[in-house]
């Protein structure tokens, strides 16, 4: 910006007046490998669900198979993961509840774009699994988000992203199994 004068057009920036707006440099910076881990703890889930539902979707919907523990545990993790990434105790908490919303959001969004025709009474297989992945993940940010937040100030970001991510994945795998009984 250039500097204010006498003359209102001043606070406005050069590159705008002369009507040429140019973005601002660098508003994330993509070369610093935490937002690199904070991308992938957010996306890893939803890319594992499209990869497992187009390569190998699962035949029934009754009962939790390998892949439905894999995507639950990579959601909670990632979230854990992307939560460990930030300074602050409230920014570690909200940080990992976003991330698993999102990638919970994106994780049944592939199971419904990949659930094929529809079905009167029953959801798809890859859908049914989506969303039991995503509720049990889901169930596991909060306590994660907790112990990221109590620990942000003092654990080393290694460590405290480990241990929510531990402890996402202990609540997660209690509460997956409960989500498929009849």
């Amino acid at each position: 910006m250039t500097p204010p004068g006498d003359d209102p057009d001043q606070l406005v920036p050069v590159s705008v007046r002369l009507g040429n707006v140019v973005p601002p440099e660098d508003p994330e910076d993509w070369t610093r490998p935490l937002t690199w881990v904070a991308a992938i703890g957010m996306l890893a889930a939803p890319i594992l669900a499209i990869a497992w539902f187009v390569l190998a979707p699962p035949l029934d919907g009754l009962r939790p198979v390998p892949g439905t523990w894999v995507l639950a545990l990579t959601l909670v993790i990632g979230a854990a993961a992307a939560g460990g990434t930030q300074l602050g105790r409230l920014r570690a908490f909200t940080g990992t509840l976003a991330a698993g919303l999102l990638a919970a959001l994106l994780v049944v969004a592939a199971g419904a774009v990949s659930a094929g025709e529809r079905q009167v009474g029953s959801a798809s297989p890859t859908l049914a699994h989506a969303v039991a992945a995503s509720l049990a993940g889901l169930a596991g940010a909060p306590p994660a988000a907790v112990l990221g937040a109590i620990t942000a100030g003092s654990w080393p970001r290694l460590l405290r992203g480990a241990a929510a991510a531990a402890l996402g994945a202990v609540v997660t795998a209690a509460v997956l199994p409960s989500l498929f009984q009849a």
